[in-house]
């Protein structure tokens, strides 16, 4: 193959320097101007409404947009992580569109988009002092009261998460049967917001999941015609995976909602100031200083069960919703199936093939670690057919997008989104 037709490859490590570079030249890249626009819809899983929210940024001028080797304009599809709803990623959808035309799309998780304010910023605390919790709006009219969970804290963790807090959904409730039945509102919801914006005869899709956003994001890749490939930064992957390269498992029941604290904003923050010699009161202040901002952003958690292998809590959840639908036993287990399949790659006579993935890891990220990835390529290895993945060592960044360096005025945002476009246009994908 001639080195003009070469696709492009990507090394094994980009040490800092290069980063740095890479930063500069994007951001040196002039403006193409984008339009954004939100959509709210109503999809209908499980004889239940589900409101869904995307956030879409495009060039004005759809000449604009780069092109997939296949000559279809090239989409991206964002989802964002554990923490948060579309804003955390808005970043990197604005510099996608902004620096380098792509049609960029993020999808809000289910029930996470606080659809009572225009600002979609959450009111008050995750947990108020009247012991009343943060609870998903899986529609608008959608509204859990306090007497339809009870508030749980497990120190079994504390080590490395501090004491986890949960609202545990009482049987019966709304709150119950919406946290049995989300899994598959999800997977509908992936279905259509990708219809809604790419046409599969227009658009090569990419499809990119942040942490807790990943197994989603492998989810979408096979169940999404048009998806081409996966883009990693802090990407967890399917669920079997993560237990395999980890040896963690949830196992906490179906209607478990853990609610994301100052303790979270504390774990990911360290990663990056672990080594710069700051006191602990220093480290207190930062923590709670940018919690003042975090909250405004969902941070509870529904999850877990499809991030963490929880095979047990979805049959849980799939009988749960079975016997509300009062389904007989034949398509009760045909749904228990549905559920645990998304837990791993689909295999089998007119399964779509796991797409190449590109997993890019920051140097401080001590959440989804370079050491997992490398530690996943067997597993890959295995599925048939094996897909292209790559394991790239990024010579800065964390776990989460927002840390800036001094060198890096917009943290790793930008190179990461060069190596992505570059990834795209120069076949990697192909």
């Amino acid at each position: 193959m001639s080195a003009a037709n070469r696709a492009w490859a990507p090394p094994d490590s980009i040490p800092r320097p290069e980063i740095v570079k890479l930063s500069n030249e994007t951001l040196d890249l002039p403006d193409i101007p984008v339009a954004n626009r939100e959509d709210v819809f109503r999809i209908r899983a499980l004889e239940m409404d589900w409101d869904i929210g995307t956030m879409t940024y495009a060039p004005e001028d759809p000449a604009r947009i780069p092109k997939a080797p296949d000559g279809r304009r090239a989409g991206i599809f964002l989802l964002h992580g554990g923490t948060s709803d579309y804003k955390s990623l808005e970043p990197v959808a604005r510099m996608l569109a902004t620096k380098f035309g792509f049609k960029v799309t993020l999808m809000t998780f289910p029930g996470r988009l606080y659809l009572l304010d225009p600002s979609r910023d959450w009111p008050g605390d995750t947990l108020e002092p009247d012991g009343s919790g943060r609870t998903p709006l899986w529609t608008k009219e959608t509204h859990i009261t306090r007497d339809q969970y009870e508030v749980a804290r497990d120190e079994a963790r504390r080590e490395s998460y501090g004491t986890v807090i949960s609202l545990v959904a009482r049987e019966g409730t709304e709150f119950y049967h919406r946290m049995a039945a989300w899994p598959v509102a999800f997977e509908e919801a992936l279905r259509e917001s990708c219809r809604r914006e790419f046409d599969p005869s227009e658009y090569a899709l990419y499809v990119h999941g942040h942490s807790t956003g990943g197994p989603f994001a492998m989810i979408a890749a096979q169940r999404v015609a048009n998806v081409e490939g996966v883009l990693g930064y802090g990407s967890s992957t399917f669920a079997y995976i993560y237990t395999a390269t980890t040896g963690d498992r949830w196992e906490f029941p179906f209607n478990h909602l853990r609610l994301r604290t100052w303790r979270d904003t504390a774990r990911y923050l360290y990663e990056g100031l672990k080594d710069k010699g700051y006191g602990l009161p220093m480290l207190m202040e930062l923590t709670m200083e940018k919690w003042e901002v975090g909250k405004k952003r969902t941070n509870f958690k529904a999850e877990d069960f499809v991030h963490k292998n929880g095979a047990g809590a979805l049959e849980q959840a799939a009988r749960v919703t079975a016997r509300r639908l009062k389904m007989s036993g034949a398509d009760e287990e045909r749904l228990v199936a549905r559920y645990l399949g998304y837990l791993r790659e689909l295999a089998g006579p007119g399964a779509k093939p796991v797409p190449p993935v590109l997993s890019l890891h920051g140097l401080d990220d001590d959440t989804v670690t370079l050491r997992r990835c490398c530690d996943a390529l067997p597993l890959y290895a295995a599925m048939d057919p094996a897909p292209k993945v790559a394991c790239v060592s990024l010579g800065a960044g964390i776990h989460t997008w927002g840390l800036t360096y001094d060198d890096l005025p917009r943290g790793i945002i930008p190179p990461v989104c060069r190596l992505w476009h570059d990834a795209i246009v120069g076949g990697f994908f192909a």
